[in-house]
């Protein structure tokens, strides 16, 4: 009854008719009218007791009185005179949307205008498609779906929602045009609403802030002003990562707010953050100035530049970069940070191959083990580093000196074709069951470890 009453009220919400179909009716046992008067405690008064709700008594097992419910509906719609258009441009909308292992994306429409063939290029939501096949309900193709019909729409580069509109479209560059926009739109609805709460978390940041400062300047304590004397010196003589910036803000609080949070900032031996000033209000030459010797990037939150400051720093080749969200300029110093750690090494795995047999080859006056493989993913690449795996161990590692297959030296091997293998390294030994794992090395930029708390 739950689901039943939760369908009553999308209905009115909808303001749309509400026909009852009462199931089940083939069991013994099922009492009509205790459902009737339980429908009428929600007010569903059904039309032979004086209401104006339809209803129907079926057996969805046995398919009894399908056909009666299909009359009712169409009574209804020809009492709320209920027509579609079968020209011009499709219009309708999706009731479900799946994945078929098959067919792959499809979703189930009601066209309600214009006629739908194949070919057509429709939108829903941010989805498109181009109609490449049709099914009615019992799984029968369509060549065409005029008002009213319900068919199963191929053809769809992603899944729409249910209840989205549908439109038909002149071509796939427009489809693609409505799409972009709508999601532009969505992007700037979140970013307006993601504004709001970022701006009420930093006004009860900022609250929060004043109150404490009040306190420390009610018992004499004030923030020790960073000094910049001698910074120059210890800059030059210290090669290691760092990140001078200026911050520069609207207000105490403001600039109190971002201080706080670089406090939290403990990651000095990866990356120095260096803060050589900080002050409130507009950017002005004298912060470019003090910027310029350290190549520093100046964080303007919520005040302007001034165009003499703008100007020079253009001159002297420095950044000056304004933020509204507090968070936002957090980001951008975290991202900052980053590049300016050094690159570290990552393994990428490209294929791995299985031992099936270790043979010895005579090179010279010396034998030399041979992994005997087969690659089981990826593909093995002679130019590539390849590491003996044993029980999850990493035995050895190293450059291959050769790669054969069918005593023919190859440059590389493919899934579930057999191989030998030979490292440079001699001393590197085999046993069947062994993984060898065939794998690049790359250089790949760090992140830093700061956690500012949000």
């Amino acid at each position: 009854m739950e689901q039943t009453v939760e369908s009553i009220k999308y209905a009115r919400d909808a303001n749309v008719p509400i026909i009852v179909a009462i199931n089940k009716c083939d069991k013994h046992g099922t009492d009509i009218e205790n459902v009737k008067k339980g429908l009428l405690v929600h007010g569903i008064q059904m039309d032979d007791e004086g209401g104006d709700v339809q209803y129907v008594c079926i057996s969805a097992l046995k398919g009894t009185n399908l056909d009666k419910l299909t009359e009712t509906i169409l009574t209804q719609a020809e009492l709320m005179d209920i027509k579609g258009d079968p020209r011009g441009l499709v219009e309708g909308v999706v009731l479900e949307s799946t994945t078929d292992k098959h067919r792959g994306k499809l979703s189930t429409a009601l066209i309600q205008r214009g006629t739908l063939r194949k070919g057509c290029y429709l939108v829903a939501g941010e989805a498109w498609a181009k109609v490449r096949a049709m099914f009615d309900e019992w799984g029968k193709p369509l060549q065409n779906a005029p008002p009213g019909t319900p068919a199963q729409v191929i053809g769809w580069r992603n899944l729409p929602s249910a209840g989205d509109d549908i439109i038909e479209v002149e071509s796939e560059k427009r489809a693609h045009e409505v799409v972009e926009l709508r999601q532009s739109r969505r992007q700037e609805k979140k970013e307006e609403a993601d504004s709001v709460a970022i701006q009420k978390k930093l006004e009860e940041h900022l609250a929060k802030y004043r109150a404490e400062l009040q306190e420390k300047r009610s018992l004499g304590i004030r923030r020790k002003r960073r000094r910049t004397t001698n910074r120059e010196k210890e800059y030059q003589i210290d090669d290691s990562p760092r990140l001078p910036i200026v911050i520069k803000g609207d207000v105490d609080g403001s600039v109190e707010a971002v201080l706080d949070i670089l406090d939290t900032y403990h990651s000095h031996q990866d990356c120095q953050l260096d803060l050589i000033h900080y002050g409130v209000g507009p950017v002005t030459e004298s912060d470019v100035e003090l910027a310029q010797p350290f190549n520093g990037i100046i964080y303007a939150f919520h005040v302007p530049a001034l165009e003499s400051a703008t100007q020079l720093a253009k001159e002297k080749n420095i950044t000056i970069r304004d933020f509204r969200v507090i968070y936002h300029l957090i980001d951008d110093i975290k991202e900052e940070l980053g590049r300016r750690l050094p690159l570290v090494e990552k393994e990428e795995v490209i294929g791995e191959a299985i031992v099936l047999q270790e043979f010895l080859v005579n090179e010279g006056r010396k034998k030399v083990p041979v992994a005997g493989c087969r690659c089981t993913k990826g593909t093995l690449k002679k130019n590539a580093l390849f590491k003996v795996v044993r029980e999850g161990v990493t035995l050895h590692s190293g450059p291959l000196s050769s790669m054969r297959h069918l005593k023919e030296e190859v440059e590389s091997i493919r899934k579930d074709v057999e191989c030998g293998l030979m490292f440079v390294d001699s001393s590197a030994r085999f046993q069947n069951g062994d993984t060898l794992v065939c794998y690049a090395v790359h250089q790949v930029p760090q992140e830093t470890d700061w956690d500012p708390g949000f």
